[in-house]
């Protein structure tokens, strides 16, 4: 029994890391993701009682109880956190993974000190890159969060000698870390390190606008599973291991889809200050105000004539749907509108909202049907043959200025080309400027019409006129 322990341990392992694939799998569609997500949540089960079976586990009462506390503060959060805080929540335990690998290095450090056994120079380097990867990750992510829950300005930050002061930190990390691996049981430098490394994490964040901050977040959720694997390396765990670099590569691969949305390379997201929500941008945006700035309004009735005998109408949700919780609302708008003979499509830009797959989940939720909805790549060529495109608090994915103003910091970035409808509807609170802080050209477009309002509210009101159509 004893011998065949650790081989069902590793079994065990091999198990779970299958379950965390098949699950990635299925995460990557909105009609098999819950699937995906009990599958993988089973595989982390299965890995957490394996890794509780190992000899190495001296304390089960901490355990239990770090348990519990954790399992309690997860369940409250899962329970009472908004869709629209998700990007946060999802930022905030970015920093929680970073910390907890931070955590096991430098207990892996306190270790040596309590043995006769100095560590090896592989050792030594593996608890300083766990240290460095996981602190960065802990305090980036942690200014992310704040960014995003409007703690700080979403706007770039900066102040004078920044760049040389990071430099310096840098090079106060390679040095420091090279004299540890001559002499590993150094405490004061060591601390410096781990110092060192928390400051540049809120460094590397700091300066990144909030037009932005999504790709961080996919970035930094890689930086957590790189730390994890690390992790895996110090404590010699092949589940951690797997588990990390599975998370590491989703999460650079999720990135790397962000920034082609965003027509934006990882290196300008880092440094090119983008998305800084300031007035500045507006006005590059719009060429100097060379447009006509008109804005023709419509009211309730004739919203839901023009959608009640449309034939076809497009729907684009956005952040502002999402602040509103309106989606239930639009689901009903739509099956009104389907009563009445309409096609109705919904349109899913790949960063709408604050996190890819924000709309998808919303309208989940919903149970709005996944055949009625469409990628940015599929719909766009349909846009010239839709009588009405109704824009429910989207901004700048819909943004027009992103394919021709030279000027604006959105250039280039591929948009819902929903001005080339017939007709646009846009649901919006009022004319300010979307998250990366751009004046939208849409709005003063001869075909769009703007209903002013809350989303949730608005689209209500537009259910009950359609139904006295």
């Amino acid at each position: 029994m004893s011998d065949f322990l650790p081989s069902g341990i590793q079994l065990g392992y091999l198990v779970a890391a299958s379950l965390f694939i098949v699950g990635l799998k299925q995460l990557g569609s909105p009609a098999t993701a819950r699937q995906g997500n009990v599958l993988a949540a089973i595989g982390m089960f299965i890995a957490i009682v394996g890794t509780l079976l190992e000899k190495q586990v001296v304390s089960y009462e901490l355990i239990t109880v770090g348990i519990i506390i954790g399992s309690i503060v997860g369940t409250i959060m899962a329970k009472t956190v908004a869709m629209t805080d998700m990007p946060q929540m999802v930022g905030l335990l970015n920093g929680f993974g970073g910390a907890a690998s931070a955590l096991v290095a430098v207990g892996e450090f306190w270790r040596y000190l309590s043995i006769p056994e100095s560590p090896t120079p592989d050792a030594t380097i593996t608890i300083l890159l766990g240290v460095l990867i996981g602190g960065i990750t802990f305090t980036g992510s942690l200014v992310a969060f704040a960014k995003l829950q409007e703690l700080l300005p979403g706007a770039p930050i900066s102040f004078p000698l920044q760049q040389p002061f990071n430099a310096l930190l840098a090079i106060a990390l390679l040095a420091g870390s090279g004299y540890m691996v001559f002499h590993p049981e150094d405490v004061p430098v060591f601390l410096g390190l781990v110092a060192i490394s928390n400051i540049l994490g809120i460094m590397f964040v700091l300066p990144i606008g909030g037009g932005d901050m999504p790709v961080v977040v996919s970035l930094l959720n890689s930086y957590s599973g790189i730390a994890a694997s690390v992790a895996g390396f110090i404590l010699m765990n092949n589940m951690l291991i797997i588990a990390g670099a599975l998370v590491g590569a989703s999460g650079i691969i999720l990135t790397q889809i962000m920034c082609k949305a965003m027509n934006r390379s990882i290196s300008s997201v880092l440094f090119g200050a983008f998305g800084g929500g300031g007035g500045g941008a507006a006005a590059a945006g719009v060429a100097g105000g060379a447009i006509d700035k008109t804005v023709r309004s419509i009211n309730l009735e004739e919203s839901a004539m023009m959608l009640g005998y449309a034939r076809s109408v497009v729907i684009i949700p956005g952040y502002g749907m999402a602040v509103a919780q309106a989606q239930h609302a639009v689901r009903e708008l739509a099956d009104g509108l389907e009563k009445m003979g309409v096609d109705v499509k919904y349109a899913i830009h790949p960063v709408a909202g604050r996190m890819p797959g924000h709309m998808n989940v919303l309208l989940a939720e919903a149970n709005v049907p996944y055949p009625q909805l469409y990628d940015m790549d599929d719909i766009n060529p349909q846009f010239e043959e839709t009588d009405v495109a109704l824009v429910i608090g989207a901004n700048d994915v819909v943004n027009p200025a992103a394919r021709h103003d030279t000027a604006s910091p959105i250039y280039g970035m591929p948009i819902l080309e929903v001005d080339k409808a017939k007709h646009t509807i846009v649901i919006k609170r009022g004319m300010s400027a979307g998250f990366s802080g751009v004046d939208n050209e849409l709005f003063y477009k001869d075909k769009t019409m703007m209903l002013f309002g809350s989303a949730k509210d608005v689209v209500a009101k537009l259910v009950a006129e359609v139904k006295q159509l």
